[in-house]
């Protein structure tokens, strides 16, 4: 019976942990179609060459670019130790 409430209290953690990172996801997303509608082609086309080849001399733009990415990781953590 013990282990039927660990269960069921874990269930309700992980559900609210589904729930932050789901509405993170939308924040991230909201912020990307915004991003992706403020620069131009010539910029996007060149992200997605940095990507491909990370040893391109423009790479001071995409450490810019992507400032939400690191935040993202110690948010979970934090999140599931909750």
């Amino acid at each position: 019976i013990h282990l039927m409430y660990a269960v069921r209290e874990e269930v309700e953690v992980l559900k609210e942990q589904i729930k932050e990172l789901v509405e993170r996801n939308s924040l991230l997303e909201r912020e990307n179609a915004l991003l992706k509608s403020l620069s131009n082609n010539d910029q996007l086309s060149q992200l997605s060459t940095q990507q491909a080849n990370p040893s391109s001399t423009s790479q001071q733009q995409t450490v810019i670019a992507q400032p939400p990415q690191p935040t993202q990781p110690p948010q979970q953590p934090n999140v599931s130790s909750a």
